[in-house]
């Protein structure tokens, strides 16, 4: 990397928040070897080029790229095997074909990280993108010799999300871009939390999310607890109190016949593991409400090889529409959901996509 003389370095640390808005730039932009300095999420004061062309994502990032716009310069791809990429890992699949021929360098499977150094720097990248920790990208950047940038994992529908998509259109250069993704999340939480504001406490019906993804897929009692898709509607969430955290977690069915919510949504990954448990302990199932009266749905995985993002906004669109029919009267769910879809992942109709896949949104019936 090149060197700088002390007195334009000295110049050109300037400070820089946590979520990267700064940084301080050497020699011609027009020259692709001139370098700029940037300060990461875990303050890491990280010397990258200029113009950023070719990335290696890691961790979450490869997600978060994709809603950038920046697929095409990835040249190593930190993810899952091309095979298990499915509708609802929805930022890979939507770039299957850009992604065809890239080599995967690193993977972070069943929570395991793991990077491949060899095979990173064959892929000579300008920069290595991540969502690690200090300790780990440091290691990165030791080994493969090439700048490491840690942005935040990223916790759904919060600030360090919009942090690591801001410092991330940062580097690569696409910061317009960022802060339109970023006003577009913003645009559609304060659209449901408005629309949900309203709604005294005793009008609403309770709420369950089972079948929840984590760790592999689960039955219905596998449960969400302070569910972001749910808090952000202000659900009558019947898990209320039994976390802190946001998050999932394993309970006895006995749980949920006391409980009995009259809503319960399940990921789609999991209905098959509901019904074989109806056929096998019908009577628990004809205890509750919502099997009783027809309101057990089904939607997409928030959960996909980390969290995804449009899926969620469009579940709680889903969700919110079939709980308060008259404050989302004028939505048609179909449109808005292609819309969410469409703005994140360049793809029309990605509804269809994932219907055809089994993973779309519907009523489920047992037995």
């Amino acid at each position: 990397m090149k060197k700088v003389i002390p007195f334009i370095l000295a110049l050109s640390l300037v400070a820089c928040t946590v979520a990267g808005c700064g940084d301080s730039q050497t020699d011609d932009p027009s020259d692709n070897t001139s370098t700029r300095t940037i300060t990461d999420s875990v303050g890491r004061t990280v010397e990258i080029p200029t113009v950023v062309e070719k990335i290696v994502p890691l961790g979450n990032t490869p997600r978060m790229i994709s809603y950038l716009g920046l697929a095409d310069k990835v040249v190593g791809l930190g993810g899952m095997d091309a095979s298990n990429v499915t509708p609802v890992t929805a930022y890979a699949y939507a770039n299957k074909d850009v992604w065809a021929n890239v080599p995967l360098v690193g993977t972070d499977a069943a929570g395991a990280t793991d990077y491949y150094p060899e095979e990173i720097i064959s892929c000579d990248p300008d920069v290595i993108l991540c969502s690690y920790t200090k300790e780990l990208a440091d290691e990165i950047q030791t080994k493969t010799g090439i700048p490491v940038v840690a942005v935040p994992m990223g916790t759904l529908f919060e600030t360090d999300y919009k942090d690591a998509l801001r410092l991330l259109g940062n580097v690569c250069g696409v910061g317009a871009r960022a802060e339109a993704v970023i006003t577009y999340i913003n645009d559609c939480l304060a659209d449901l939390a408005t629309r949900t504001a309203g709604i005294p406490d005793q009008g609403k019906p309770s709420v369950l999310g089972a079948a929840a993804t984590f760790k592999g897929m689960h039955g219905l009692d596998g449960v969400y607890t302070k569910y972001a898709v749910f808090e952000v509607i202000s659900a009558n969430d019947v898990t209320e109190g039994l976390s802190n955290t946001s998050g999932a977690l394993l309970i006895d069915k006995e749980q949920i016949i006391v409980w009995n919510p009259q809503y319960i949504f399940l990921d789609s990954g999991g209905v098959g593991l509901v019904r074989a448990d109806y056929n096998d302990n019908p009577g628990l199932y004809a205890q509750l409400t919502a099997v009783q009266s027809g309101n057990l749905y089904q939607y997409p995985s928030s959960t996909s090889y980390y969290s995804n993002l449009e899926i969620p906004i469009v579940n709680a669109y889903y969700v919110a529409s079939l709980l308060y029919p008259e404050q989302f009267s004028d939505i048609d769910f179909n449109q808005k959901a292609n819309e969410i879809f469409s703005f994140f992942l360049g793809i029309d109709n990605y509804l269809s996509i994932l219907e055809s896949a089994g993973a779309g949104y519907g009523k489920v019936t047992l037995g």
